[in-house]
């Protein structure tokens, strides 16, 4: 053996780096948040706010590039799972944003706390009663140890990021398998 060669080492690490591995574990990821999100909407009853829907979309990127970065080569599965990680990391962005905004941290835009328009008549006032109120951003619709769910999505979504950009830019040597 050569004193100069690297040694290769086939750890759990290297393994869960593998860009084939870590694109169904992306994929994977990412499908049970964006199937998580849904359940709370449609079984538990919790309507979206618009931060909430937008959370969603790099999710949703992050499936399809994973899933892609299976069908190419080594040198195109590994830059579509630097996509997909950089996708996630814009996810965490607006994940920790929405956090802060429903702990007071910071303001949220207009769209996220709507104020109700000011009726001009009584049927206007009835009309505005009897339509229900948007979801507001800043109001954590559920939380579990004092954590809401955009934090639960921030959590999630910091490994899936990491395991996808280390499988991105991992060192591949000449013969290693992809």
């Amino acid at each position: 053996m050569d004193a100069r060669a690297p040694a290769r080492h086939h750890g759990p690490m290297t393994m869960l780096l593998a860009p084939r591995t870590a694109a169904g574990l992306v994929a994977l990821g990412s499908a049970a948040l964006l199937l998580g999100a849904l359940a709370f909407q449609y079984l538990g009853d919790l309507a979206p706010c618009p931060l909430c829907i937008r959370q969603r979309y790099p999710h949703a990127l992050a499936i399809a590039l994973a899933v892609l970065s299976l069908a190419l080569s080594p040198k195109g599965a590994r830059a579509a799972l630097a996509l997909a990680g950089l996708t996630l990391l814009a996810g965490i962005g607006i994940g920790v944003d929405h956090t802060g905004i429903e702990y007071g941290w910071w303001q949220g835009s207009a769209e996220c706390t709507p104020a109700a328009p000011t009726p001009g008549s009584l049927a206007e006032l009835n009309a505005q009663l009897a339509t229900p109120a948007p979801p507001r951003c800043d109001a954590p619709a559920w939380t579990l140890f004092g954590l809401s769910l955009a934090g639960y999505n921030v959590a999630a979504s910091l490994p899936l990021a990491a395991l996808a950009l280390g499988a991105a830019f991992k060192g591949h040597r000449a013969g290693d398998r992809p």
